[in-house]
């Protein structure tokens, strides 16, 4: 009996991980979808000029952090830095 249930409790949990996973693939498939249906508006919002100055903010903060803990990579801190930005906003 003590086997029966060992079984069937396994099973279960193999269930519950597909239906989980399950759950996570539908959610990331959706997530591409509405990404595809509003490339234009996201590309615009992220290369907008609100995006630009937190990310400004944002990588400044970032690289100063950096240069504290590695003061010999300042060089390229700033490099990374740099290459950043470019990605993100209108500058």
């Amino acid at each position: 009996m003590q086997n029966e249930w060992v079984g069937l409790i396994g099973r279960r949990r193999a269930h519950l991980r597909r239906g989980f996973t399950m759950g996570i693939e539908d959610a990331v498939n959706k997530g591409k979808e509405l990404f595809e249906q509003n490339k234009d508006k996201i590309e615009e919002a992220v290369k907008s000029e609100q995006a630009e100055d937190i990310s400004d903010k944002v990588l400044d903060g970032v690289a100063d952090f950096a240069k504290k803990i590695a003061p010999g990579a300042a060089d390229k801190i700033d490099e990374i830095r740099d290459g950043a930005d470019k990605a993100v906003g209108n500058e």
